[in-house]
Parts: structure tokens; sequence; C-alpha cells
């Protein structure tokens, strides 16, 4: 998990334009359910897949998402790639409750 906040810069319209990219990642009832399956410990797509119900051609699209909103980021580990929370995935503990 990164440290540092990647929604905020220098610039005040960049910034905004982040938290946009955010935001369209994290006000989806389906991506906070895949957030919070990375959570519990589901690094790669097959596991996430099976918390989750989700079949792997809609994972990969909400990922993307999640990704370009700053909410995961992808590693790739002996040719599969694994997911971990960012700082700003980890806004999920506090989301629908």
């Amino acid at each position: 998990m990164s440290d540092t906040s990647k929604t905020v810069t220098d610039s005040m319209e960049e910034t905004k334009q982040r938290h946009r990219r955010y935001l369209r990642a994290v006000n989806n009832p389906i991506r906070r359910k895949i957030l919070r399956s990375i959570e519990k410990g589901n690094a790669n797509i097959a596991s996430i897949c099976d918390d989750t119900g989700i079949d792997e051609k809609t994972l990969s699209w909400h990922l993307r998402i999640l990704e370009d909103g700053f909410c995961v980021e992808r590693t790739t580990l002996e040719d599969q790639e694994e997911y971990k929370l960012t700082q700003e995935g980890l806004v999920v503990d506090f989301l629908d409750k």
C-alpha cells in the first residue's frame, strides 16, 4: 500500500480531474465489492472472481477503472497480475456503513 495520495497534486485543475476519476471508481457497488475482496487478501483475477462471483471479463473492466481511479495498483509476478489497494482504495472500510 502506498502512503501518499495520488489524487492531490500541485495543480488545482489536475487535482479536480483526479478526484473525478477517483469518485467514478468508488461510486459503484460492484467496484466496492472488488475493493473489499482485495482487502480480504484476494490479489489475483482468479481469486477475486471466486470471491465476488464476477466473471473475468467484467472484473477486468472494473479493475481498469479502479486502477485509473487510483484505488488499486497492478503488479506482474511470474506472468500473473496481482492487485493491491492504494491509500485511496482503503476508503472501502468507510463506504456503505
